[in-house]
């Protein structure tokens, strides 16, 4: 990855963790399912894609809560994609 992609991919983790911690209290189910709306309202298709690349890496450094977000996503975008 070269070092602009790092920086996006620390980025994407960050602001993912940041609003799934915002969402914390709600209880792990509802911060899931608030982060995950919040991302498909809120990120750009790039940063969405980038998440997304991130998720199959075991280090990828998303928190629980924001990688079961990211990935409820990735199962939707390939459910639309496939029709």
């Amino acid at each position: 990855m070269s070092g602009s992609a790092t920086a996006t991919g620390q980025s994407v983790v960050r602001m993912a963790n940041d609003i799934a911690r915002n969402f914390a209290a709600l209880g792990e189910e509802q911060a899931i399912r608030q982060t995950a709306e919040h991302i498909a309202l809120f990120w750009d298709p790039r940063m969405k894609a980038a998440g997304f690349a991130l998720l199959a890496r075991a280090d990828s450094g998303f928190s629980p809560e924001a990688g079961a977000a990211l990935a409820q996503l990735a199962g939707e975008a390939r459910d639309s994609a496939q029709g």
